[in-house]
């Protein structure tokens, strides 16, 4: 099993839109041609917020003033079940200032909450963006993907989830 990693995402909200990003720019990239939020990687020493914050500035040109912390998610996927390991810092954004950068990962567009999931998403991320929208409570959330990025089974708060 390789190490595992650490990474946030945000979905900013305003006007009943999420800022999405179009993931098309990016060589190698394990979610090309997917609809996700911003964020990224944590670096040496950061909290989760330093991490989310550096993350919406680099991706958006946008300072970030106010978030909630709403989750957890534990990804697992590779050919035995736990090639890779990652934990991501689920945030959603209710307030930015500043002006929009372009993205070198690819475009940010504001979408309309009723229309992402007529978008190219994660079978797993329809999960936690429907959990962010229904409650305001705080959840752990895992998903187990196979090789071919299948999504096998799904966890919340340590309970299976019927996802068939």
């Amino acid at each position: 099993m390789k190490e595992a990693t650490l990474c946030t995402l945000c979905y900013i909200e305003r006007d009943n839109k999420y800022l999405m990003l179009h993931r098309v720019k990016k060589e190698n990239d394990i979610n090309k041609d997917k609809w996700i939020g911003v964020g990224g990687h944590f670096k040496d020493l950061e909290s989760p917020e330093d991490c989310l914050i550096r993350e919406v500035r680099e991706e958006t040109g946008y300072e970030l003033t106010e978030f909630d912390f709403r989750g957890i998610v534990t990804f697992v996927y590779g050919k035995s079940g736990a090639e890779v390991v990652e934990y991501m810092h689920l945030y959603i954004g209710r307030n930015v200032v500043g002006e929009p950068i372009e993205c070198n990962e690819g475009e940010l567009i504001w979408i309309d909450k009723k229309e992402i999931f007529n978008l190219n998403l994660w079978e797993g991320d329809k999960i936690f963006l429907k959990l962010l929208d229904e409650s305001k409570d705080f959840f752990s959330l895992k998903l187990v993907y196979d090789e071919n990025e299948k999504l096998k089974e799904a966890f919340l708060n340590g309970k299976t989830m019927d996802i068939g």
